[in-house]
């Protein structure tokens, strides 16, 4: 049975000292960044506690549960079989990214980029030394798609690599099988590395099937680098650890050539609390969490309805991002200023340098 995943209250949560409740004064609703307001998993909590009580604070260590942790929870939600020999730890999902860019392009050389997307993704490119080229996902007026004949002329025209999101953020769509095997087919024609994203993996919804990009195809694995984390799904970003994962020799191969310092950023309690969120023990607690954010997805897509009917909003196959369509309101481009001018309401905005998320309304 799934375990009851409830919403902490809100004194509990102002609480919290992390960067959504310490940015905004306290009679601002902070939704700007991408922190759940859950407790955490309880195998987390003691495996953390019990960190705490031995002292066990220092360095990750070179050999961990890891790796193997991982590829059990990749069996049993995703049919996906790892090879632990191809895995290894660093930061954070983004630290990942840049990482493997930076070998796999070089300076000045493009990534495509698919908006809308995460806005740290434009960073990162930047970052390893490469040049964003935006193609856009195609609004189907259904669902969202890659746009995968203009990622074709992007890379025929010399784009290096391909950024992939999937599931894709904020959009929360999953991509397709067939789609992700034609992107690794048109990466491959070209001699381009796909550098995919998977950090929302763990949050797609009960009967929807999610294809991790490594598991698509032959030309997939050949091409293309996985970058995942417990982050998102179990409120770990604090704790800094996340996985690289390949499928080949030759990609295999770039990764165990990244600095040993790219490892040792791997948090010691971010390694605990992950193989504690990738263990059996944590299933229930993460069915739980999905069944709450089904819940939370339809009432917002119900209370959209009733209040805001000009408002488009496709409920999201993944994740905990609400994309929505203002555009009938005619709030023009800056929506929290118009719709706080018209209903009192204080909005929080992202501080420029951030770059994080939309604005956001309380």
């Amino acid at each position: 049975m799934p375990y009851e995943v409830v919403a902490l209250p809100l004194a509990e949560l102002r609480a919290r000292t992390s960067e959504k409740w310490r940015e905004y004064a306290e009679d601002v609703l902070p939704l700007f960044v991408a922190e759940t307001d859950f407790p955490l998993a309880p195998e987390i909590t003691r495996a953390l506690e019990q960190a705490v009580r031995t002292g066990d604070t220092g360095y990750v260590a070179s050999k961990t549960p890891l790796a193997q942790a991982f590829v059990g929870f990749a069996q049993r939600r995703y049919g996906w079989e790892v090879d632990p020999s191809r895995i290894r730890s660093t930061a954070d999902v983004s630290m990942g990214i840049v990482e493997i860019l930076r070998r796999v392009t070089q300076p000045g050389e493009r990534v495509v980029v698919t908006p809308p997307v995460y806005p740290p993704f434009f960073e990162l490119v930047t970052e390893a030394g490469a040049v964003a080229e935006r193609v856009p996902l195609i609004d189907t007026g259904e669902s969202w798609r890659l746009d995968l004949p203009a990622i074709e002329r992007a890379l025929a025209a010399g784009a290096r690599a391909v950024l992939l999101c999937n599931p894709h953020n904020p959009t929360g769509t999953v991509h397709s099988r067939d789609d992700l095997g034609e992107l690794a087919r048109i990466a491959a024609a070209h001699g381009a590395a796909v550098v995919s994203d998977e950090i929302h993996a763990p949050l797609v919804q009960h009967g929807v099937d999610f294809t991790p990009f490594l598991a698509v195809s032959d030309e997939a694995r050949t091409i293309g680098y996985a970058v995942v984390s417990a982050s998102k799904a179990f409120n770990l970003a604090g704790l800094k650890c996340a996985l690289m994962v390949t499928a080949a020799d030759d990609t295999t191969r770039l990764v165990r050539g990244l600095p040993v310092e790219v490892e040792w950023r791997t948090g010691q309690f971010g390694m605990l609390a992950a193989v504690a969120a990738f263990s059996e023990a944590s299933d229930a607690w993460l069915d739980g969490l999905l069944v709450t954010l089904d819940e939370n997805r339809r009432l917002l897509a119900d209370l959209l309805a009733e209040r805001i009917p000009q408002a488009r909003y496709r409920m999201p196959d993944a994740g905990y991002l609400a994309w929505i369509d203002l555009r009938g309101l005619g709030w023009g481009t800056t929506p929290p200023d118009a719709s706080s001018a018209r209903r009192g309401w204080r909005c929080t905005s992202a501080r420029p340098s951030a770059s994080r998320a939309p604005a956001s309304c309380a």
